[in-house]
């Protein structure tokens, strides 16, 4: 029987969460020891990141769209009254009055 204990001692070797994070300002040189990685987030200035992080309570993955990337790519859903019909349009066609885009707070509510 396998047992996961979490916060436990971490894996070496594994990946460091900065790799794939938006907040991550990532400079590499031609070896794996030349890197330089800042972290946006820490504070109002950059702050530099001297070791690998597996853990992290800013981390947002750039792999993922981000909220606003949703909001551009969205379909929605209109009723037309006048015409009868009803049919998908995306968001950016939508006139400024007829959006509503959510705020950061309002999603992570």
């Amino acid at each position: 029987m396998r047992i996961k204990i979490r916060g436990g001692t971490v894996k070496h070797g594994e990946p460091s969460l900065c790799l794939n994070c938006r907040h991550a300002m990532i400079v590499e040189g031609v070896n794996l020891r030349q890197r330089i990685v800042e972290c946006t987030e820490l504070s109002i200035q950059h702050s530099r990141i001297t070791f690998p992080i597996t853990s992290c309570t800013r981390f947002a993955d750039r792999r993922q769209p981000s909220l606003r990337e949703m909001e551009e790519i969205a379909w929605v859903l209109r009723t037309d009254p006048k015409r009868n019909q009803v049919g998908f349009v995306r968001a950016r066609e939508l006139k400024p009055r007829d959006r509503h885009l959510l705020s950061d707070h309002e999603w992570f509510s």
